[in-house]
């Protein structure tokens, strides 16, 4: 079962229990994948092509969230929140800190990088290699900090 029909039976789902909230959250994603499918350039949607669908739209989420905290709107801060929660359902699982440490240390290992300077090549290998398993920030943080 791919991504769309995950979303259309759990909207059914959610649509019958009356979940409002979650509804909203999951007709973001169908709306999303829609102008995915509809996209001149997008070709063929790949499970890839999904992930970094909705790794952007938990970034969005976030970033509305932060915004609201700051204005202390308390209510409209927990909603964000909570559709990132639900979006994050549709995520594979995502690995932890040490997991990511080890791995991008190998590919400085195989690469021979030493120095700050190779940080791109590194960042390019190390989000190719961890796609949709960790997000990019903390990717980026972890180079940094092994390269210096």
């Amino acid at each position: 079962m791919n991504l769309e029909e995950k979303i259309n039976n759990d909207i059914k789902t959610s649509m019958l229990a009356k979940e409002k909230e979650k509804l909203n959250a999951l007709r973001a994603i169908k709306s999303e994948i829609l102008l995915l499918k509809t996209d001149k350039n997008a070709g063929a949607i790949t499970e890839e092509l999904e992930i970094k669908t909705l790794q952007r739209l938990i970034k969005q989420r976030k970033e509305a969230a932060e915004t609201y905290k700051n204005q202390h709107r308390n209510d409209l801060y927990e909603e964000e929140m909570f559709q990132v929660n639900v979006i994050s359902a549709y995520l594979p699982t995502q690995l932890s800190e040490e997991d990511v440490t080890q791995i991008i240390k190998q590919i400085i290992a195989k690469e021979n990088i030493t120095d700050i300077k190779g940080m791109g090549k590194i960042m390019g290998l190390a989000a190719k290699t961890l796609a949709g398993k960790a997000e990019n920030k903390l990717i980026s943080d972890i180079v940094k900090k092994l390269l210096q």
